[in-house]
């Protein structure tokens, strides 16, 4: 679900060590960090310490040849960490603006407050962020479902960010990180006033549990599932 996200100052934050992303083929090289499935290349620098991990991407969509190159890092975080915050009011503030007409005002942060902060912890969950510099981009979480599926929560992009890819390149990352903690499934949800929701999760692969003939306010709740196992 996107979001706008709001400028954070450097923060020291506490890392969550939800299970590393699969390996690549290639030969261990201390000097590379774990690639984010679907990204570019990993840039060859020194590693950021655990539970990061140095990506390299465009500046923005449409940038044009020879166009900087800016730092991503995929950061795991405690659902409870100061720097996730952002994620967590953008989702709130935009879950209340969507459905106003369907909602008492504030009812978007009781669904964030829905799920206890620990619900998000390893071993049987994790937290994501997307940092460019110092600041929240993209981000998401899993949770226990049931002993073989992870629920994919809290997939949000900055609205400053959007058109970059960034909501795909979180979600492969969040299925990695399900699988090699143990799952073999993915299932989430997204509401019927979320269009481009659906269409990340229709093309990342996911089957649609529900009759995609029907309006989307006639389905409600639009659930979601995928295989891990590729």
């Amino acid at each position: 679900m996107p979001g706008i996200a709001h400028g954070v100052a450097p923060t020291a934050h506490a890392v969550t060590r939800c299970a590393p992303a699969a390996p690549t083929p290639a030969a261990p090289d201390p000097g590379r960090a774990t690639p984010v499935p679907g990204s570019p290349a990993v840039a060859a620098a020194p590693a950021n310490g655990p539970g990061t991990a140095e990506l390299s991407s465009a500046a923005g969509a449409g940038d044009g040849p020879g166009s900087a190159r800016t730092a991503l890092r995929v950061v795991t975080v405690s659902a409870r960490d100061p720097l996730a915050a952002p994620l967590l009011t953008d989702l709130g503030r935009e879950y209340d603006e969507r459905y106003a007409d369907m909602r008492v005002s504030g009812d978007g942060i009781k669904e964030i407050d829905r799920y206890p902060a620990g619900a998000f912890d390893p071993p049987h969950g994790c937290f994501l962020l997307l940092l460019e510099g110092d600041v929240p981009v993209s981000g998401g979480a899993f949770m226990r479902y049931d002993e073989a599926t992870a629920e994919l929560k809290r997939i949000w992009t900055s609205a400053d960010h959007r058109g970059r890819g960034l909501g795909r390149r979180i979600l492969a990352e969040l299925e990695h990180r399900a699988a090699a903690q143990g799952y073999t499934r993915a299932f989430l949800t997204t509401g019927p006033r979320q269009p481009e929701a659906v269409a990340l999760y229709l093309r990342s692969g996911y089957t649609p549990l529900y009759d995609r003939s029907l309006p989307p306010e006639e389905v409600g709740m639009h659930p979601f599932a995928k295989s891990l196992r590729d």
